[in-house]
């Protein structure tokens, strides 16, 4: 099954580029036509592919994937040798140095789980472990297995000291999982990577992440589809615009496990333990830092429609889309009013009032 999610994470994310080609692409004020160059690797569990349209750099490919590699190599849940591996075997026992990259994460984690009031919370290892959803062994845990492990859930019983950069978890038996945040701390990272390089025109892709890197080459938005979780790969519901900006979606269509003609899907109820129980099919987030986006598109999910986009709507700078079974689009306010341009690319789906 894991093989099988990755490849479609590859398909995935060449037709999001085919829908970048094909609709963002356009010669620049100039005679010079830059041909776009593209790199794809397996990293952080997910296929990520960067493109830069401005100006090529093997360097700038090289200094990206490695720093992706170094984030991974941090924050793994699955890397026995990873700072977040000796934070869950020091549970209950004391404090992890970690780095600065592994300290901020968690931290930013944290904020999104206060935010979120625990609709997002890092501490889920436990039960996304049991349920390994998108992983080697997935499975269904019994209602036994997942009583025992709820009361290890509990982002207030993480300690953090900015002293000596020490991370505890305060139980035995607790899991930090970064999964849900470490994506977009990696597309910040990598957008970084490119400006210091020169670069000013790109898209990091890391497993449906996309984060822009200015604009088009006439100046113009990138022009960025959202996925239809109904149809094939490639599908969108409608394409928004986005300079310099983030677009992180989270549903139950990428990763699930069918067990006696049930389905269930990998975001996780942090209350009940169980896949999240909602008519919402998908939710992307817009704003200026796919590290907050990440964790955002997560926590939103959870929270439902009316809690999700009130956060988002007393949220400045964050823009939400949310898509239901209905095929009805919710808008958060200020894109209502026109902070993002957008069009609808699919008939069947229009957006509520």
């Amino acid at each position: 099954m894991k093989h099988t999610n990755i490849a479609i994470q590859f398909f995935f994310i060449g037709m999001i580029f085919l829908i970048i080609s094909t609709i963002s692409c356009s010669k620049p004020s100039g005679d010079v036509v830059v041909d776009p160059q593209s790199r794809s690797e397996l990293m952080l569990g997910t296929a990520c592919r960067i493109t830069i349209y401005d100006k090529p750099s093997e360097e700038a490919f090289e200094a990206a994937f490695a720093r992706i590699a170094e984030i991974e190599a941090r924050m793994s849940l699955h890397l026995d040798t990873s700072e977040i591996a000796a934070i869950n075997r020091a549970a209950g026992i004391g404090p992890v140095v970690v780095s600065d990259d592994t300290f901020r994460v968690v931290e930013k984690a944290l904020e999104a789980a206060r935010l979120s009031h625990g609709a997002f919370d890092p501490t889920v290892g436990p039960l996304v472990k049991a349920w390994d959803i998108g992983g080697d062994n997935p499975r269904r845990p019994s209602q036994a297995e997942i009583d025992r492990l709820l009361p290890l859930i509990g982002y207030d019983r993480v300690v953090l000291n900015e002293q000596d950069h020490s991370i505890e978890l305060l139980d035995a038996g607790m899991m930090l999982d970064l999964g849900g945040i470490a994506k977009g701390y990696a597309a910040d990272e990598v957008a970084e990577i490119l400006v210091a390089h020169g670069i000013h025109k790109a898209i990091v892709n890391l497993g449906g992440n996309v984060l822009t890197v200015g604009s088009r080459v006439d100046g113009s938005a990138w022009r960025i589809g959202i996925q239809n979780p109904e149809a094939e790969r490639g599908g969108h519901v409608m394409v928004v615009g986005l300079d310099s900006q983030t677009l992180v979606t989270s549903g139950p269509y990428e990763r699930y496990l069918e067990v006696d003609g049930i389905v269930y899907h990998h975001i996780l109820d942090t209350e009940t333990g169980y896949p999240v129980k909602t008519d919402i099919t998908s939710v992307s987030i817009i704003t200026a830092e796919s590290f907050l986006a990440d964790a955002l598109s997560t926590a939103v999910y959870s929270l439902g429609l009316q809690e999700g986009m009130a956060l988002i709507d007393s949220m400045d700078g964050v823009e939400a889309v949310f898509l239901d079974s209905m095929n009805t689009i919710h808008l958060s306010r200020a894109l209502r009013n026109g902070s993002v341009s957008y069009t609808i690319s699919d008939a069947k789906f229009s957006v509520i009032d």
